[in-house]
């Protein structure tokens, strides 16, 4: 099963059982963490598109652990005017684990019964 998981204004392709890094998310590590926001659920049955998201489905991420990026260097000159700086930075990461990938809106078209309409009658002329 795969998701299309939409993490802090970024859609990230997700499987079972990968590990990936997304930006800092505020919770401790180990915890468990099941996100709802999944615009996109493909299965061996075919492919369920959310407008904007998937009704019902659900996906359960543990946190891994919490590290820092690459040091990125931001260097900044003007040209013949003797203007030079340079900056950088490091931008927190966390690292997550994909624990399960659920539809529950199958679920419940499975288990709600049928519904019984009733015929109009009108009288006879």
């Amino acid at each position: 099963m795969i998701a299309v998981l939409n993490i802090d204004g970024r859609q990230l392709t997700v499987k079972k059982d990968q590990e990936l890094y997304v930006n800092k998310i505020s919770a401790k590590e180990g915890d468990k963490i099941t996100l709802n926001t999944v615009s996109l659920l493909k299965k061996n049955s075919g492919i369920m598109i959310g407008s904007p998201l998937v009704d019902g489905a659900n996906v359960t991420i543990s946190i891994i652990e919490h590290v820092k990026d690459q040091k990125v260097i931001v260097f900044k000159k003007k040209r013949r005017k003797g203007y030079k700086v340079k900056n950088g930075h490091r931008q927190m990461l966390t690292k997550i684990k994909i624990e399960n990938i659920s539809d529950t809106k199958e679920a419940s078209k499975k288990t709600t019964a049928k519904k019984t309409t009733a015929k109009k009658t009108t009288a006879k002329k």
